[in-house]
């Protein structure tokens, strides 16, 4: 990886290209020119048969120029340094501080490589790049830009291992409010990556950090504790806190108001009744409140009547 710094004093860890990845991303861009090269020549030997011999050559040369020349340099222009060899093999041109190359970049590196690339064969930009420490060719150093890779592979290096099943929850009255970012992000790199390591450098590195994350939370490791578990445990007690930090507050929040109505709303109904609770079916008092029927409502509930319809039973539902 390669440290850039940018305009903002932004350091970039970018990975530059070397130089097999680079050579054969010129030998993709330089067989592409040469066929847009032959076949521009071929259309104007046909066309320009008639002319005299200088005005051919002058022609030869003109399209030499702009084919193999300006040809390149447009391209990486307005693709912002991804010509079609480098985009075939994931490179792309970048300036020194990691931004996109502009006109006068790519003009420099292809008015250089016309020297290092075409008449000495790529033998001057193969010994530039290979000397130096960031493959840079003598285009790059003049034009002040770096060739990267895009496409970089992908690792399993983003899983935190959890900790032992004995530790889980051993860490909850932890204080990690003292701990900056930059350790936790140490911690974690150090985790996702210490299967990779020496086991001698990974034992001394998980001592220091988990010294370190002692100090800031102000409570020693326990004895008997290996520091990367100390580690892996402390890590999950943090995650932990987060999710419920950030979930559990909303749903508790969200649950308590739904359970209250549904507890005051039980007891509710014998109070809006205005009475004591029914017994058998018929409402306590209901002999209170009867009056005497009047002769067409004894005619109403005859017996034949209340056959075919059985009025109230002075059921009252629930509200």
């Amino acid at each position: 990886m390669s440290e850039l710094v940018t305009g903002e004093a932004v350091a970039l860890e970018l990975r530059p290209a070397r130089l097999p990845s680079r050579a054969l991303a010129v030998l993709l861009d330089l067989v592409a020119a040469m066929a847009v090269y032959v076949a521009v020549t071929i259309v104007l030997v046909t066309s320009t048969a008639s002319l005299d011999e200088a005005a051919q050559t002058a022609l030869s040369i003109a399209t030499f120029v702009l084919v193999l020349v300006g040809g390149p340099i447009a391209v990486e222009t307005l693709s912002h340094g991804r010509s079609l060899g480098k985009l075939a093999c994931g490179l792309r041109v970048v300036r020194d501080d990691g931004g996109p190359i502009r006109f006068r970049h790519a003009l420099v590196r292809g008015l250089i490589g016309v020297i290092e690339i075409l008449m000495t064969f790529g033998v001057v930009a193969c010994i530039a790049s290979f000397v130096s420490a960031r493959g840079r060719r003598l285009g790059d150093v003049f034009a002040g830009t770096l060739v990267v890779r895009e496409r970089i592979p992908v690792t399993r290096t983003g899983f935190v291992p959890p900790p032992p099943p004995w530790l889980a929850g051993r860490f909850s009255g932890l204080d990690l409010s003292a701990v900056p970012d930059g350790l936790w992000l140490a911690v974690r790199q150090y985790l996702t990556r210490m299967q990779q390591l020496d086991p001698q450098v990974g034992w001394s590195m998980a001592e220091r950090l988990a010294s370190d994350l002692a100090e800031r939370t102000g409570a020693p490791v326990p004895q008997g504790v290996p520091p990367a578990a100390y580690l892996a445990a402390v890590v999950l007690e943090r995650q932990a806190r987060e999710a419920r930090r950030a979930f559990g507050s909303d749903a508790a929040r969200a649950a308590t108001p739904a359970a209250v109505p549904a507890t005051s709303g039980s007891a509710a109904p014998p109070e809006a009744g205005g009475g004591t609770p029914a017994v058998h079916g018929r409402p306590a008092g209901a002999h209170e409140v009867v009056s005497e029927p009047s002769a067409e409502e004894r005619s109403a509930e005859s017996p034949a009547g209340s056959a075919g319809k059985r009025p109230g039973t002075g059921f009252v539902p629930p509200a």
